[in-house]
């Protein structure tokens, strides 16, 4: 057909072959905890480098859109953060108090100290010179605290993003809302969560398919 010996294309009908999907690799509480008592927050980067870390296991956030939250997009009265996802789709995220309070302790203090580069002033997360911070910096400062705390798993910053899914389905929180707090565009692609804990699966057919409601 490339070649236009023929005019249809003889492979239309054929499936793709199956590649599988690897699941994701979860830290547990006790292991983000580890983590986060690895940081020295006497250092300029400790505070933000916890906010950051709070804000991405809280909110469910990937690393671009952690590193291109604004100051403007924080209603911490609310509750909730603004984020630019995937295709520029903006959707509101719940934060918890923890995190929240982590960011505006980073705001007051250290973040108050730096010579804010100009076009930067809005970013929420800066470097030591003022500027946005770049996806490496995050990959980078997590890769050591990891290694600090004796993790061997392979963590990235999107680690935390899927312990945060995760643990929301240990809990019994709905597919449907996480979908909508991770931005996926289709809930397919959060039904992987479904799958590291079979545990929790087997507890809610038990509790509510009517068969089993009948005979309990």
């Amino acid at each position: 057909m490339m070649e236009d010996i023929r005019t249809d294309d003889p492979g239309e009908g054929l499936d793709m072959p199956k590649t599988g999907r690897k699941l994701p690799e979860v830290l547990t509480i006790e292991e983000i905890d580890r983590i986060v008592d690895m940081i020295d927050l006497s250092t300029a980067e400790g505070q933000r480098n916890k906010a950051m870390i709070e804000t991405l296991y809280g909110c469910g956030l990937r690393v671009s859109e952690l590193v291109g939250l604004r100051l403007e997009d924080c209603f911490f009265d609310e509750g909730f953060i603004r984020v630019i996802g995937k295709g520029n789709k903006e959707r509101l995220v719940p934060i918890n108090p923890g995190a929240a309070e982590e960011i505006l302790r980073y705001v007051d203090t250290d973040r108050k100290a730096l010579n804010i580069k100009k076009g930067h002033e809005s970013f929420v997360f800066l470097n030591r010179r003022g500027a946005q911070l770049t996806r490496v910096m995050v990959f980078t400062f997590i890769k050591n605290y990891v290694m600090l705390a004796g993790i061997r798993k392979n963590i990235s910053p999107h680690t935390f993003r899927h312990s945060f899914a995760t643990h929301l389905i240990e809990g019994g929180a709905n597919l449907r809302a996480i979908q909508d707090m991770l931005g996926h565009e289709s809930i397919t692609t959060t039904e992987i969560y479904t799958h590291l804990d079979q545990r929790y699966l087997r507890e809610a057919i038990h509790s509510f398919h009517p068969r089993n409601q009948k005979h309990s």
